[in-house]
């Protein structure tokens, strides 16, 4: 029987409201972080708050819209409810997923996968929206798909932007086991050729990768984050490696979040904080309760990212009490 038929909705969410999965230490958030079916979080950090842009948990063609949630803390969060809508969006029918979050010079852009599409013979791929505040409302910015192809074997899903120290945003994508990156335009309209002329480059770390990109730099090194496995199933996990450029070539180094029978299954789709005040990494992710068999049925969770001093990502250890409050400001 699945969790939420044993519960039913008003127990569930007094459950997740309440983080009644185990008695929390004071001053931890609990995992999950807030109540709802959420997955696929982005994590980011705007005027001094923590936030979470996840995808609303539903069948695809249920999925018409995105909610955020803000914290000053990472403990209490506040939920900013559609701040980006389908009806916003002229070319998406359904299944709205994935966003990826970045601001620039004061705008707040919104790139998103819509409609999951299955060839080149349909309309949707990656998107991008923008507003004037991270809470929006986000309203549509090219009025048709930024990528909307496949190339090199990726379906357009799964989008992560990528800043790096030179000024220059790539977008990492990629489902159906291939990741591409790509060089944005300045403005996000489109896509333009890298230096040796290339526009789609595939950077797929090994068979392994299935979807879930992520891209950070620390200590003058790339690390490439991905996730394996299943996403409605126990076995979704997140791998990473590590490379001197954003193209790599990149080193698997190994995977660092799993399922844990005592905590919860399904671990991935996951993004990443990074506190520069403390030098302190959290790693937020989706994952299933415990028993239960319907695949939407993911929360939204956060647990502490650590490196050993060669700068390998240690396992993480799923929690049901979270992390420690620690504010931006």
């Amino acid at each position: 029987m699945g969790f939420r038929k044993m519960l039913g909705s008003a127990a569930l969410a007094a459950l997740l409201s309440t983080n009644a999965l185990a008695a929390l230490p004071p001053g931890y958030s609990g995992n999950p972080v807030f109540p709802g079916w959420y997955a696929d979080p982005e994590a980011a950090i705007f005027g001094g708050q923590y936030w979470i842009y996840p995808t609303t948990s539903l069948p695809y063609s249920e999925q018409t819209h995105f909610d955020a949630f803000s914290s000053p803390d990472l403990v209490h969060w506040t939920k900013h409810a559609n701040v980006l809508e389908i009806k916003a969006i002229p070319w998406a029918k359904k299944a709205l997923w994935a966003p990826a979050l970045v601001e620039k010079d004061g705008k707040y852009f919104f790139f998103f996968a819509a409609n999951d599409i299955q060839s080149d013979k349909e309309v949707g791929g990656i998107g991008v929206a923008v507003a004037d505040k991270p809470e929006g409302p986000f309203k549509d910015l090219l009025g048709k798909p930024l990528v909307g192809a496949f190339h090199n074997g990726a379906q357009p899903i799964d989008q992560f932007v990528f800043h790096d120290d030179d000024g220059t945003y790539y977008m990492i994508y990629g489902g159906w086991k291939h990741a591409n990156i790509v060089k944005l335009k300045s403005d996000f309209t489109g896509v333009e050729p890298m230096a040796d002329g290339t526009v789609f480059k595939e950077i797929t770390p090994g068979p392994e990768y299935v979807e879930g990109p992520l891209m950070f730099k620390r200590n003058g090194h790339y690390y490439f984050m991905w996730s394996e496995g299943g996403w409605t199933g126990p076995n979704y996990s997140v791998a990473y490696a590590i490379g001197d450029s954003p193209m790599g070539p990149f080193k698997r180094m190994g995977t660092i979040l799993k399922q844990d029978p005592q905590v919860a299954t399904g671990a991935g789709h996951h993004s990443v904080f990074h506190n520069a005040k403390d030098d302190s990494w959290y790693i937020v992710y989706h994952r299933h309760p415990l028993g239960d068999t319907n695949g939407n049925d993911r929360v939204t969770s956060i647990d502490v990212m650590s490196f050993d001093k060669d700068g390998s990502i240690l396992p993480v250890k799923m929690t049901n009490e979270g992390v420690k409050a620690n504010p931006l400001r």
